[in-house]
């Protein structure tokens, strides 16, 4: 057994790692910003764009996947019941490059960044070509002003037609397995309501994520497709191995069910929640996407957002909470009690 060359340099795996899942976080919440003061009147749905594009494009040979083809890290759609979706496409990368005065544009890695990611976003078109709006981000951690994200806006419409609140061509119908025609192996044809289409797979996708949030298990299962990778949440799934839906907490008057977790950061044990508004939840479980969108929508702005002083940091999203606090831990005495028979100052020594 040899390392392989991310154990022989740890610190530099670790500072990748640290580049790309910071330069998710950060890119992703100005992305969400940015659309968000654009549709103030709108729920944002943020998925991850293999799942979605497996739907259509998956390769028939082994194991589902997208191969080396250049495509986006996610789409946001904004939406409204009874109202057109937007759809972006958003590509995030991260790096440590200290930039100084004398650092030339060809070597700004974040620059470098920006391009790489405009030919992954541009690579999906929808219906008309240059239709989707584009957002592509590049985080400096090590920038001389504190963390910098460096942002490119390609314009775009990126409309979704909406879909009949019941019945079918709804979200509420389970998704099958179909491989839409397309040329130059990006675009998708607009007619026979294919736009459509991808709007219901990013429902689902859309709706797969609440559920993985709260720890919904088999209910996922539903609203993938065998190659979106329907059959991993098929298995029964224990605390071990995956989130299991089993914990509730409320915040103020809203009853939230999720799941939680417990790890340790120096030292400290952490408590994580992640759950959905409990109604919201059974809707989701029942297969109404529709009817959840709109209940999503209704209660925009109206669910409680205390925290509560047991919790250190909350954050709501539409209906759903990600919540931390820091598990007290019982006191430990100086020493332990003496055997029977012996001492304490014998036990000492």
């Amino acid at each position: 057994m040899r390392l392989s060359r991310g154990g022989l340099l740890p610190e530099q795996a670790y500072r990748s790692m640290q580049a790309r899942e910071l330069g998710r976080a950060f890119g992703l919440a100005v992305a969400e910003r940015a659309v968000r003061k654009r549709f103030p009147d709108r729920i944002l749905s943020t998925v991850d764009a293999e799942p979605v594009l497996l739907a259509g494009f998956a390769r028939s040979k082994g194991l589902p996947n997208l191969g080396a083809r250049p495509r986006p890290d996610y789409f946001i759609e904004a939406w409204r019941p009874g109202a057109p979706s937007r759809l972006f496409a958003v590509t995030v990368n991260g790096n440590h490059q200290v930039a100084g005065k004398r650092t030339g544009t060809t070597d700004r890695t974040s620059y470098n960044q920006l391009a790489r990611g405009s030919e992954r976003a541009e690579n999906f078109q929808l219906a008309d070509w240059n239709d989707v709006p584009c957002l592509m981000l590049s985080t400096e951690l090590l920038a001389p002003d504190g963390i910098t994200v460096h942002a490119l806006r390609a314009r775009g419409a990126g409309s979704l037609p909406p879909r009949p609140a019941t019945g079918r061509g709804s979200a509420d119908e389970r998704p099958r397995k179909a491989n839409p025609p397309y040329a130059n192996a990006v675009r998708v044809p607009a007619a026979d309501g294919r736009v459509g289409r991808v709007q219901d797979v990013m429902a689902h996708v859309g709706a797969a994520s609440q559920l993985a949030l709260a720890g919904g298990g088999k209910h996922i299962a539903w609203y993938l497709t065998e190659d979106q990778g329907g059959k991993h949440y098929e298995i029964d799934t224990f605390a071990g191995s995956d989130s299991v839906h089993d914990a509730e907490h409320h915040f103020g008057a809203t009853r939230y069910v999720g799941t939680d977790q417990v790890f340790r950061l120096g030292g400290v044990w952490v408590e994580a929640f992640s759950g959905l508004e409990a109604d919201l939840f059974e809707l989701l479980t029942a297969h109404q996407v529709e009817e959840y969108r709109r209940q999503a929508y209704r209660l925009r702005g109206e669910l409680q957002r205390s925290c509560g002083e047991q919790w250190q940091a909350v954050s709501f999203g539409d209906g759903s909470v990600l919540a931390i606090r820091i598990v007290p831990q019982p006191a430990v005495t100086d020493a332990p009690p003496a055997p029977p028979g012996r001492s304490g100052t014998d036990a000492a020594r």
